[in-house]
């Protein structure tokens, strides 16, 4: 199953290699804020990520980004973010991916984070492990958070809202070995699975923008919370994820 799912995200990344550095500025448009972008090369993905997995797993629901919002039942259910890393997208930044995740019962079963541009297919299915082009990957084995580089993000309407995370940024900013902010979830999620980040957290996330790497940290033998510690992470709107070692030293530091 995970193959065929790989097949969907390489087919969803040929579209976006095909419209990167060719968007048009007129034809971009804005959703929550001025911020929060979208473009055709978003809902073009993401009917290619869809066509697919209703021929595959025909029947299956489908909770998207852009235009399909199924409700999934007890049955198995879809998390798609066909762009994740728009803004990036959009300026020529070649840090953007393709997130699908497959849950049943609520629980992970499945997932992908594909970069087209890197070449880089990150894939785990529970209990199997998590992969990096085939080969497998394990978190890091920082111990210290002064040894630590952490990865985060911030929420579009950050001018609007008191908890932006700036806070965190600070206090991280004085204890860490480094941050950084690459501006694509999925992405920070898969690379702390891979070990180049020992730790990440986030706040104001959806679904989608979790559900495919928060699988792939644990799959590589990683810890995913939320800020509380516990499992409301997919929902929540908030996650904290580690190599393990480090997860309650950062998990203490964030308020949200």
């Amino acid at each position: 199953m995970i193959e065929r799912v790989e097949e969907i995200a390489r087919a969803a990344g040929e579209v976006l290699k095909a419209r990167f550095g060719k968007i048009d500025p007129r034809t971009i448009g804005r959703k929550s804020t001025a911020r929060d972008l979208v473009t055709e090369a978003d809902r073009e993905t993401e009917r290619t990520v869809v066509a697919g997995i209703r021929k595959a797993f025909p029947g299956e629901a489908i909770l998207s980004e852009e235009e399909v919002r199924e409700e999934g039942g007890s049955g198995p259910l879809w998390h798609v973010d066909p762009l994740d890393g728009t803004i990036n997208f959009v300026h020529g930044v070649p840090i953007f991916a393709v997130s699908i995740a497959r849950y049943v019962g609520g629980k992970p079963h499945m997932g992908v984070v594909y970069n087209p541009v890197m070449g880089e297919m990150f894939a785990a299915e529970v209990g199997k492990g998590a992969t990096l082009n085939g080969s497998p990957i394990r978190v890091s084995t920082t111990e210290a958070l002064s040894e630590a580089l952490l990865i985060t993000g911030f929420p579009y309407r950050r001018g609007e809202i008191p908890d932006n995370n700036l806070d965190n940024f600070v206090r991280f900013f004085f204890e860490a070995r480094g941050i950084r902010r690459i501006g694509a979830a999925s992405i920070d999620l898969a690379w702390v699975a891979a070990g180049r980040f020992d730790g990440s957290w986030e706040l104001h996330l959806e679904p989608h923008d979790v559900a495919a790497g928060a699988l792939l940290v644990r799959e590589a033998g990683g810890k995913v919370t939320d800020v509380e510690g516990g499992e409301g992470w997919l929902y929540g709107r908030n996650v904290v994820a580690s190599n393990g070692p480090l997860h309650e030293a950062i998990r203490r530091r964030v308020r949200a």
